[in-house]
């Protein structure tokens, strides 16, 4: 075999920024995980979909998924000759597939979904382009039951793997649109008080809201642990309109804090970034100790605008975050099997839980072509034994 020239090594290994490969073992790692929380979810009742990694532009990007247009890669569809994309998130897919090839399903209708998606740019937080998502989709009820099953859930696939020290950040991004339509702020103005509460900025939202700063101030100050935001926010005299908003949140925090009195659970009424779509009560999901997000979700319609759309609620894990949570991969018990080694005696040990590793060359050291091979043992005549 001809060596290649270190340089031209290089240059093959050269990804696109934002894409990288995985490697043993984590992504075996990475499968077992994704792997552990679909079994998670199937035993909630989530019956698990596989939408295609490619469809065309306006089945994908129609709806509430206009809002990812930008993050969207496009190709041109030699067969058809049209338009198709990359997809950028699995959730727009699964409201496709529950309100056409599902639409006569009976309804709650519980979905899961794994797989990987394509941005054209990352974020501050997650540099990644390509990442793997998994997660889950209740279509139908439009009740704090639904919610509130859709976060426990959350949190105790999250257990099943491992992950420590989860929190749970609700916020309602309808409620700040609802107070500031009733009190006629609008166009510019509206967008200096997003920016505003966006920063955390009193004297910016003093300025933008002008009489109604104190309001908005009070909104904002009611961010906290569950318990207390959710007294802070009660106390505040809130328009008409924001009231149901507010009792949204309410009642799902009363139903979490009954099933999971343990579950970090904190409010930020005022947060709205990323959550354009959503239509109700939403989450961020953190670990302790963890960067980024480890996952997000909440309420929305399957039509976006389309009047025709169908409540739902869901969450998406990103898995890249969520290895970042848990232990590392364990180690495996790998078993190099001498030249020759019968089939069958192989099956037995795999059988038992090896991990067998055949080797294809006889050798007159063979505790050191296991080790070479990451082998922690090598079959004898005594069986399995320690390298």
């Amino acid at each position: 075999m001809t060596d290649t020239p270190p340089k031209a090594l290089a240059a093959k290994a050269l990804l696109p920024t934002g894409l990288r490969d995985l490697l043993p073992p984590d992504a075996e790692h990475e499968a077992q995980v994704t792997g552990r929380l679909l079994k998670e979810f199937h035993r909630h009742g989530y019956e698990r979909v596989k939408p295609p990694l490619v469809e065309f532009e306006e089945g994908l990007l129609s709806g509430s998924a206009a809002s990812l247009a930008n993050q969207t890669f496009r190709i041109m569809d030699p067969v058809s000759q049209r338009m198709m994309g990359v997809r950028s998130d699995m959730t727009p897919q699964v409201a496709r597939i529950a309100t056409t090839r599902l639409r006569k399903a009976p309804r709650p209708l519980r979905l899961s979904y794994a797989g990987q998606v394509l941005r054209v740019k990352g974020s501050s937080l997650r540099q990644e382009r390509q990442f793997g998502q998994v997660g889950v989709e209740l279509i139908g009820p439009d009740r704090a039951e639904a919610d509130a099953e859709i976060i426990l859930l959350a949190a105790s696939a999250l257990a099943s793997v491992g992950a420590k020290g989860i929190s749970i950040d609700l916020t309602v991004p309808t409620l700040v649109p609802a107070v500031a339509r009733a009190l006629s702020l609008t166009g510019d103005d509206y967008a200096r008080l997003r920016a505003a509460l966006d920063h955390r900025d009193a004297a910016a939202l003093a300025d933008a809201a002008g009489p109604h700063a104190p309001l908005f101030l009070s909104i904002l100050n009611a961010s906290g642990p569950a318990p207390a935001a959710v007294q802070r926010l009660a106390a505040i005299d809130l328009p008409d309109v924001a009231k149901a908003a507010r009792q949204e949140l309410t009642d799902v925090v009363r139903l979490i804090e009954q099933a999971a009195p343990t579950l970090s659970v904190t409010i930020d009424p005022v947060e709205m970034r990323g959550f354009e779509y959503q239509t109700g009560v939403s989450f961020t999901i953190f670990a302790r100790g963890v960067r980024g997000e480890l996952g997000r979700g909440g309420r929305y319609r399957t039509g976006g605008a389309d009047p025709v759309g169908e409540p739902a609620t869901g969450f998406t894990l990103y898995t890249d975050t969520v290895l970042r949570a848990l232990p590392g991969p364990s180690l495996v018990k790998r078993v190099l099997l001498p030249l020759g080694t019968d089939y069958a005696e192989a099956q037995v040990l795999r059988a038992q839980g090896w991990h067998t590793v055949a080797a294809m060359e006889a050798s007159g050291d063979l505790t050191a072509e296991a080790r070479r091979l990451s082998c922690s043992h090598l079959l004898t005549a005594d069986g399995p034994t320690p390298v």
